[in-house]
């Protein structure tokens, strides 16, 4: 009990003084090693270093850099071109074709700061420029950019898969309904909300014509062939996760250069220092955060807080209440990834010991978590969505919340109707 009252303590006490993600997780783990145990200290360093040795984990950058490589190749201004011809003419049609381009681009990026920034960059300032209001116009992107860690590739599920050795395959197919559920939702919401301020239709596609919406699929068929290469290659056993990612940047490549022309050396030479720079970030989190599960690990310290847990109530609907709770709160002050690195070892032994499959417990932590990325203080989404819109942060905060509100329906909806997640996966078993 010592030693977890040292290992949370110095973390909370180092997140308090806005240390790094990363080297908090590293000073908690040293801290309690040095105090409370008798293992040597070098223990963190070596399995920082190591923990990246992982070829599930370069899924991670292949698919950074295949989203990036997508949008600056033109792939994401034909999926607004196809979202526009699909939904544009409803009311508040600008705000419905955001998250129809944010679903479509989350099926290629598995990001969802990438979504906000690839969707928001165009139709932020469109939304202004039509006199929506710009915490909406900035809230909408904000929101549904959180889809693109749910609808696969997703690259939270494949952390997610490889912490808790769960089949990542089996995460992809697990979130596409749910993807889609929050999809739906959002666009009902942002929906209502148009009705309610007399938001009108795009200009100039006042009602649906058929013809413009197989013309615009037409120009996006190489977008839409993206999710079909790495599903069915995964499930056609031609490929794993990772050599999907490798073949996605390929394809990405190819249709930028070859197909639409709109990639160059430049655009190349920028994508992949993009990627290095978020892989990077992305990476050293990682890696202080395994070193701290594999900590927890050792020390039995999720065994002890599952126990607690169980002392509570063995009732797993109560559990799922608990923890769902505590993921809300997590969310709005650690990232996802982190996040998830943390508490998969923690959660998973609690969730599986009351029946609950591991699979869809992997869905219902990746969508809690997603909500924080519209959530402050962290709400890395709002910031993005700030950033291109050139929208206060205020503003937006304010703009996401009836769409946070409408996601967190949707999770308790994920969380008690198992069969949502685990449909698809049952028939691929």
């Amino acid at each position: 009990m010592n030693i977890i009252i040292i290992l949370f303590a110095v973390l909370l006490v180092c997140f308090l003084i806005g240390v790094p993600i990363a080297i908090s997780l590293g000073a908690a783990a040293i801290v309690a090693i040095w105090f409370g145990t008798d293992l040597p200290i070098n223990l963190i360093a070596q399995k920082a270093f190591t923990s990246l040795d992982s070829f599930s984990l370069l899924a991670i950058p292949f698919f950074i850099l295949a989203g990036i490589l997508m949008g600056r190749g033109g792939i994401s201004k034909r999926l607004l071109a196809m979202a526009t011809a699909l939904v544009g003419w409803i009311r508040g049609g600008l705000s419905l074709v955001t998250i129809v381009a944010c679903m479509f681009f989350a099926a290629i990026a598995g990001s969802g700061p990438a979504t906000v920034a690839a969707i928001g960059s165009f139709m932020i300032p469109a939304m202004i420029d039509n006199k929506y209001h710009k915490g909406f116009s900035a809230g909408v992107p904000a929101a549904a950019g959180s889809i693109g860690v749910i609808i696969p590739p997703s690259i939270p599920f494949v952390v997610y898969g490889a912490v808790g050795s769960v089949s990542v395959g089996a995460m992809f197919m697990a979130g596409i309904l749910p993807g889609i559920l929050i999809g739906a939702a959002l666009l009902i919401t942002a929906y209502l909300i148009s009705k309610k301020r007399g938001y009108k239709p795009q200009e100039g596609a006042e009602k649906l014509v058929f013809k413009d919406v197989l013309k615009a699929s037409w120009d996006a068929k190489w977008a839409l062939f993206v999710p079909v290469i790495i599903l069915g290659g995964i499930y056609g056993g031609v490929f794993s996760p990772t050599e999907a990612a490798v073949t996605a940047v390929v394809y990405a490549i190819i249709v930028g250069v070859f197909i639409h022309k709109e990639l160059d050396w430049k655009g190349m030479y920028d994508a992949f220092m993009e990627t290095i720079l978020i892989n990077a970030t992305t990476m050293i989190i990682i890696s202080f955060s395994v070193s701290f599960a594999f900590f927890m690990t050792l020390e039995q310290i999720p065994n002890t807080i599952a126990d607690g847990l169980m002392q509570l109530t063995s009732n797993p609907i109560f559990i799922l209440i608990i923890i769902i709770i505590l993921l809300l709160i997590v969310g709005m002050f650690i990232d996802t990834i982190s996040a998830l690195i943390i508490l998969t070892p923690i959660l998973l032994p609690v969730v599986t010991s009351v029946g609950i499959d591991p699979v869809h417990f992997g869905v219902i932590l990746v969508v809690a978590l997603a909500i924080g990325f519209v959530t402050p203080p962290l709400g890395v989404n709002l910031f993005v969505a700030s950033s291109v819109g050139k929208v206060k942060f205020e503003q937006v905060a304010t703009g996401v919340m009836p769409f946070v509100l409408i996601m967190i329906v949707c999770l308790l909806i994920i969380a008690f109707i198992p069969a949502i997640s685990m449909f698809l996966p049952g028939l691929f078993e």
